[in-house]
């Protein structure tokens, strides 16, 4: 990556658990914080850090609107949008690092 890429990202507890919409600018470091529970708040109490999605955008403009439409949808919405490409729930984390 040689220019700034910005990514929102969902992450699942499990296959189909409790799902956690967040908007980054580097999303190996932030992935990174959840799974070792530097992230105090939500993701950390619900232990919520498997990468089950995400997407990449060239400004952070772009990126907040996206994370701001997501976070409106219904929970049916979102495992729809997450199985389209991952129908397994599989964590995405070691295959971006």
């Amino acid at each position: 990556m040689t220019e700034k890429q910005f990514c929102i990202y969902i992450l699942a507890s499990k296959y189909r658990g409790t799902l956690y919409i967040g908007v980054t600018s580097n999303i190996i470091r932030r992935i990174f914080e959840h799974k070792n529970h530097l992230v105090e708040g939500f993701t950390n109490t619900y232990n919520v850090n498997r990468l089950v999605y995400f997407e990449v955008f060239s400004s952070i403009e772009e990126a907040i609107e996206r994370e701001k439409q997501l976070k409106h949808w219904n929970r049916d919405w979102k495992i729809k949008l997450i199985e389209r490409s991952n129908p397994y729930w599989k964590d995405l984390y070691n295959e971006i690092v």
